[in-house]
């Protein structure tokens, strides 16, 4: 199997664990005894400015919206700056609905569902965001179908998660999807993490 790419959208106060978290999941992801990279994961942004991420973090891009490559994957993570600032952005959102046309998979963290939303990529489609942000996202994308007490929901070729932590749930997912669940309890053994996949 080729080596699939992932493209995670970084922004200034992006919430860190949002994009850290499926970072590590795929970037950790090998194949058995050759221990072969499954995934290439890159992080893209507007432009290449060093990114300040929520409280503090810094993170320099690998690409912005004109030179990055294509991707199979494409994660949206969340953070004040999802739902105040760049859901706002059209070109962000353009570039979103863009890439929704090329990518196998477009996948939200947390409030990164309302830049979707804001997109039109999930009208008519059932999808999760933070519990504190549920009603919001209902209230204010109504042609969204939200759902409630859910970790992460698979309206392919679009998949949403909660909250922070559950990005990682949703990484793991994902990961399941693709490539079966042998990778994903190896991979979730070495980061320690209880994953139920």
């Amino acid at each position: 199997m080729k080596v699939k790419k992932v493209g995670i959208l970084i922004f200034n106060e992006v919430e860190v664990l949002d994009m850290a978290g499926p970072f590590e999941v795929f970037s950790l992801a090998e194949w058995g005894e050759t221990r072969e990279k499954i995934f290439k994961v890159y992080t893209i942004a507007k432009s290449k400015e060093l990114i300040v991420a929520r409280n503090g973090l810094k993170v320099q891009p690998d690409y912005d919206f004109e030179d990055a490559p294509d991707v199979d994957i494409l994660i949206v993570p969340g953070g004040y700056g999802a739902e105040e600032v760049e859901r706002y952005d059209k070109k962000t959102i353009n570039w979103l609905q863009n890439k929704m046309k090329q990518v196998d998979i477009m996948a939200s963290v947390c409030t990164g569902a309302f830049l979707l939303a804001e997109a039109g990529i999930l009208d008519g489609k059932e999808a999760t965001t933070h519990w504190m942000d549920l009603d919001r996202l209902e209230k204010e994308y109504p042609r969204v179908r939200v759902l409630r007490d859910e970790k992460y929901v698979d309206a392919s070729p679009v998949i949403t998660s909660g909250g922070i932590s559950a990005g990682i749930n949703m990484s793991f997912y994902i990961m399941g999807k693709l490539i079966g669940t042998d990778i994903v309890r190896k991979t979730a053994r070495r980061m320690e993490y209880d994953c139920y996949i």
